[in-house]
């Protein structure tokens, strides 16, 4: 009884104590974010390194996830006879939900535990020691130019994986199953709002870029200077990255088309 007390006493002091950490790393993230700007060079690597190596499992997964929206969407639009359409449906499901979601998921299991076990082997190699002895700020020459390289590549990759489930989609609706072509696009630019549809989907990307690109800096940041350390810190960066997306989804998704 007395061990479980202790175990959970010492679970909420640990979390308690690793939030404050967060918080703190955030507030020095910010501060300090716009010295990011000044060495562009190292921005366009880090949009490179988070977004450009991130584009093949962007595109394949689009690709995939708007084949399988077309045949779903057909077969249940069919049924009432809307498969005309079916090019609303696709890319309402990408702009709103699928593509903001599902391409955040994609980028914290790649570019996100990359972000984290890039920082967390500078610290175990006292790399951002040495900076600090050498009088180089690791915020300002590391993690800021990190951060906004993720903050920028996200909505980037989240259009990205939208135009390509829309191809998809048009791939087995139209080419595939015979649906109309001059339908399948009349009823998509008709029905989707570039205010009410895109834009909210962008706010969404945007959202989801900068939380987990936060997370992957700070478990990078905070893990212990040993290989296993590293290893739990990549694995807390999927895990935590993945929670945070769904539940800011839930509360976005509520706050932009319900209106709750």
């Amino acid at each position: 009884m007395d061990s479980g007390v202790r175990l959970i006493g010492h679970q909420v002091v640990n979390g308690v104590w690793r939030f404050g950490s967060a918080t703190r790393f955030m507030g020095q993230v910010i501060s300090q974010s716009l010295l990011g700007f000044r060495r562009p060079r190292l921005l366009l690597d880090e949009v490179f390194f988070s977004g450009v190596l991130s584009l093949i499992i962007i595109i394949i997964s689009g690709l995939f996830v708007g084949m399988v929206l077309g045949v779903q969407g057909y077969e249940t639009l069919k049924r009432y006879g809307s498969a005309e359409a079916l090019g609303t449906l696709v890319a309402l499901s990408l702009v709103r939900e699928l593509g903001p979601v599902v391409s955040a998921l994609l980028f914290a299991s790649r570019a996100g535990s990359a972000m984290t076990a890039k920082l967390g082997l500078m610290k175990s190699n006292e790399q951002l020691s040495a900076m600090e002895m050498m009088a180089v700020d690791p915020f300002a020459r590391v993690v800021s130019p990190m951060f906004w390289g993720g903050f920028i590549a996200m909505p980037l990759l989240a259009a990205i994986f939208s135009a390509m489930g829309i191809f998809g989609g048009y791939l087995i609706g139209v080419v595939i199953l015979g649906v109309d072509t001059g339908a399948f696009w009349s009823q998509m630019q008709a029905n989707v709002d570039l205010r009410y549809d895109i834009v909210n989907g962008v706010i969404k990307s945007v959202v989801f870029g900068a939380a987990v690109t936060a997370i992957a800096l700070f478990e990078g940041y905070d893990s212990p200077p040993t290989a296993e350390g590293v290893s739990f810190a990549v694995t807390r960066t999927v895990v935590t990255s993945a929670l945070a997306v769904l539940a800011l989804d839930f509360v976005l998704t509520s706050f932009m088309f319900t209106g709750i």
